[in-house]
C-alpha cells in the first residue's frame, strides 16, 4: 500500500533526525510542532517536509461534461536545510503529478556580507507575476487559485532571482534563462520585475501595494489559456483559448493590493497579457481580475512575510498573532469574486465569473480542512454552462 511506504518513510525520517541532532524536549506536542526537523550545533536547520491534499469535487446544475472525483491533489516531498540569516536549500518533488516543484539554493547578503542587498535564489522557483500564484499551494484561502491566476500565470521556470525585502518596499527581479523547465516541459525564455510598497508593516495590520510585469520568449510558437471551473479535479477549462499558432512572444503585467486589519483582510489583483504573433496572425490579449475577503472568527489575523501572505503555522515570525486563542484551532471565512475574459477578435476562448464561499479550520500547526462552494457562469462559443460545485480539501503540512 502507497500509504504504508509514505507512514514508513515518515517514521523512520524523523527518528533518523531525533538520533543524529539535539533538539530542545518539550519542543514537540499533538497539535504544535512535530518532529520533523532539527537544529545543529551551528543553529542550521536540517529537515523533511511533506505536503499532502486531497480534494472531492462535486457539480450540480448545468454541469456540461464535468463528472464528480475525489482523489489525492498533491503529494509533496521534499527536504531542506538552512541556516537563517545566511543560506537555505530545498528540493521537493510532486508525486501525485510526477514533477519536480520548489527546488533552488539560496543565499542571503546580510548573513555572509553582514550588509544587506538582497538575496539571491538559483533553481526551479515561481514567476513572480500572479500575487495568488506565489502563495505557498498549502496556504492559499481558497481550494483553488482564482481563474486569472489558473489562466495566466506562468508558472515555475528555472533560472535566478534577487529579492530584496526592505521594510516599506519589496523588489523583486527574475532572469529564467534555462531552455525548458525542470520537467522538461514550456521551452522559452523569461525576464520578470515586481515592485511593492508596503506603507503599513506591523503585526496584524498590513496595506500592500505592488506592480509586476514579464516577457516571455517562446520557443515552441503555440501557447494555449484557460481556466478550470475553480475546481481542480475538474475534467475541462470552461474558458480555452485552445492552441494559438506563430506565438513568438508573451508579456504579462499586473496590479496587487493586500490590506490585513486585525482579523480582517481584502486581496485584489489584476492581470493581462498580450501574445505577439508573426506571419500576419492577428496578436492576442485578455485580462481578468479577482477580489476576496476573509474575516477570522477566532480572531487571529493573516500572516504576512515577506511581500506574500503565509501559512499560518504556530512556529511563524508573528507566533502571537496567529496561535489559536483555542486549542482547537482558528476557524476562517472568505468571499471572492472572480472573473476571466478570454474573447478577442477572431479566438473564442469565452468568458467566466465565478463566485466562492469558502470556510477553513486551522487545526494546530500541521492540519488543515477545508470547504468551498463555487456558483460558476460561463460562455463559450455561444454555449453556456452554469454548474455549481461543491468541493473540500483535507491537508496535512509540515
Amino acid at each position: 500500500m502507497v500509504w504504508r511506504r509514505w507512514f514508513a518513510f515518515f517514521l523512520g525520517a524523523t527518528m533518523g533526525f531525533q538520533a543524529i541532532i539535539p533538539v530542545r524536549a518539550g519542543t514537540y506536542d499533538a497539535f504544535g510542532n512535530w518532529p520533523t526537523h532539527g537544529l545543529l550545533p551551528d543553529g542550521t536547520d536540517v529537515g523533511v517536509s511533506v505536503l499532502y491534499q486531497y480534494d472531492i469535487n462535486r457539480f450540480d446544475g448545468e454541469r456540461g461534461a464535468l463528472r464528480d472525483a475525489d482523489t489525492n491533489r498533491r503529494r509533496y516531498l521534499g527536504f531542506y536545510l538552512r541556516k537563517p540569516g545566511v543560506y537555505d536549500v530545498n528540493v521537493q518533488y510532486d508525486y501525485q503529478s510526477r514533477q519536480w516543484v520548489d527546488t533552488f539554493v539560496r543565499v542571503r547578503s546580510q548573513g555572509l556580507l553582514d550588509h544587506d542587498i538582497g538575496n539571491l535564489r538559483f533553481g526551479y522557483t515561481k514567476t513572480p507575476v500572479g500575487f495568488e500564484g506565489v502563495t505557498s499551494a498549502g496556504a492559499t484561502t481558497f481550494i483553488e487559485t482564482a481563474l486569472p491566476i489558473q489562466a495566466f500565470w506562468e508558472g515555475r521556470r528555472t533560472g535566478v532571482d534577487w529579492a530584496l525585502p526592505a521594510t516599506h518596499w519589496i523588489v523583486n527581479l527574475g532572469w529564467y534563462f534555462a531552455r525548458k523547465d525542470l520537467n522538461n516541459a514550456n521551452p522559452g525564455r523569461t525576464v520578470a520585475a515586481r515592485v511593492a510598497w508596503v506603507p503599513w508593516r506591523r503585526t496584524g495590520e498590513v496595506l500592500h501595494l505592488g506592480v509586476s510585469g514579464s516577457r516571455e520568449t517562446l520557443l515552441a510558437d503555440t501557447v494555449r489559456f484557460g481556466a478550470r471551473p475553480e475546481a481542480g479535479l475538474a475534467q475541462i477549462r470552461l474558458a480555452d483559448t485552445g492552441v494559438l499558432d506563430h506565438a513568438r512572444r508573451v508579456d504579462r503585467r499586473g496590479l496587487e493590493g493586500l490590506c490585513i486589519h486585525g482579523p480582517l483582510s481584502i486581496q485584489g489583483e489584476y492581470l493581462a497579457i498580450d501574445v505577439q504573433r508573426a506571419d500576419a496572425r492577428r496578436d492576442y490579449r485578455a485580462d481578468g481580475w479577482y477580489a476576496f475577503a476573509t474575516w477570522t472568527l477566532t480572531g487571529e489575523s493573516r500572516v504576512y512575510s515577506d511581500g506574500n501572505v503565509a501559512d499560518r503555522r504556530y512556529d511563524s515570525r508573528d507566533l502571537a498573532t496567529i496561535r489559536p486563542a483555542q486549542r482547537w484551532g482558528a476557524i476562517e471565512l472568505a468571499l471572492r469574486y472572480s472573473r476571466v475574459d478570454l474573447d478577442d477578435e477572431g479566438i473564442a476562448g469565452g468568458h467566466e465569473r465565478d463566485w466562492t464561499l469558502g470556510a477553513n479550520w486551522y487545526l494546530g500547526e500541521h492540519i488543515k480542512m477545508q470547504a468551498n462552494y463555487v456558483w460558476v457562469s460561463s460562455v463559450r462559443k455561444h454555449v453556456r454552462t452554469d454548474p455549481d460545485v461543491f468541493e473540500t480539501r483535507w491537508q496535512l503540512s509540515f
